[in-house]
């Protein structure tokens, strides 16, 4: 699922409301997952595949409640998830060619942009109140689509 996939409500598998409080409408779990492939020659090449995921079984929605516009605020959650999909990829390309590169920097790549990941989703969330305040979600959504485009050579295809 590197490609920017469309969500829909049939996305959302989960029967069960995992998150806390009765104002949420549905909730999103992405994220992404990576492979790699290493020689025991430290000086040998290493390949890192990087792929962002949507975990059907455990998102959720309230099909009383749910809209085009909840849709789109959940959308965005996994569009963050391939923006910090894409700079993790740009981040593992320019600094780990070798076995030796992985060993030395890909936990502290890794970490770091988990990190910046998971304040970004949080600040989301946060600021728009869940997609509530229109206008912050506005701002969201441009900013999430200029972040896609800079980052669009590390897109897979």
């Amino acid at each position: 699922m590197g490609r920017r996939k469309k969500l829909n409500w049939n996305n959302f598998k989960s029967r069960v409301n995992n998150q806390r409080g009765a104002n949420v409408v549905a909730y999103t779990n992405c994220g992404w997952s990576y492979s790699y492939v290493k020689s025991s020659n430290p000086k040998a090449p290493v390949k890192i595949t990087i792929e962002t995921i949507f975990n059907e079984d455990k998102s959720w929605k309230d099909d009383k409640r749910i809209n085009d516009y909840v849709l789109l605020h959940e959308q965005k959650h996994f569009d963050v998830a391939e923006v910090f999909a894409r700079k993790l990829r740009k981040e593992t390309s320019e600094k780990i060619k070798t076995g030796a590169d992985f060993d030395k920097y890909f936990k502290l790549i890794y970490n770091s942009i988990l990190k910046e990941y998971q304040d970004f989703q949080r600040a989301y969330d946060g600021e728009t109140k869940n997609g509530m305040i229109e206008e912050k979600q506005s701002e969201y959504n441009r900013m999430i689509a200029e972040e896609l485009e800079n980052y669009k050579s590390f897109k897979t295809s």
